[in-house]
């Protein structure tokens, strides 16, 4: 009976630590990025987190640590300004393609449009963003040139 116990106990906790990274659709990841852009509660209106944890459940592990690495950026990439004020986020897949998805978000920052296109892969963790595309850069090399 221990043994059982001791197994359920092991399950629930690999089953905790998978759900607390990725995502289970690729729109709910894109979703849970744009939350993080609102005018509620203030731990859910500074902009996505840099910390580890929040790169764990984002990122796939190439990106986290640029994503939490101290850097001196002139604008927040996944709303394309310092500042924000955000209209709906309209979310859309584009395509599939072997293990990535690419997703389409498009809103209004202070009335000016965006559109940027996630690319997602699915893996044990969950869904995670593996980059994102602006029309004129990607996250990567954003992060890349703006690392201390």
């Amino acid at each position: 009976m221990r043994e059982l116990a001791g197994i359920v106990a092991l399950l629930a906790g690999l089953w905790l630590t998978a759900a607390e990274a990725g995502f289970r659709t690729p729109e709910s990841l894109v979703r849970n990025v744009y939350a993080y852009y609102g005018e509620g509660a203030p731990e859910l209106s500074r902009g996505l987190p840099r910390d580890d944890a929040t790169a764990r459940q984002f990122f796939d592990p190439p990106l986290r640590q640029a994503w939490s690495a101290p850097r001196t950026e002139p604008y927040d990439f996944l709303v394309q300004s310092p500042s924000w004020k955000l209209g709906p986020v309209a979310i859309a897949i584009l395509r599939k393609e072997y293990d990535k998805t690419y997703v389409a978000a498009n809103f209004d920052n202070h009335g000016r449009p965006v559109t940027l296109n996630f690319i997602l892969v699915n893996g044990p963790e969950g869904w995670l963003i593996t980059d994102v595309e602006s029309p004129h850069d990607s996250l990567r090399m954003f992060l890349e040139q703006f690392r201390n």
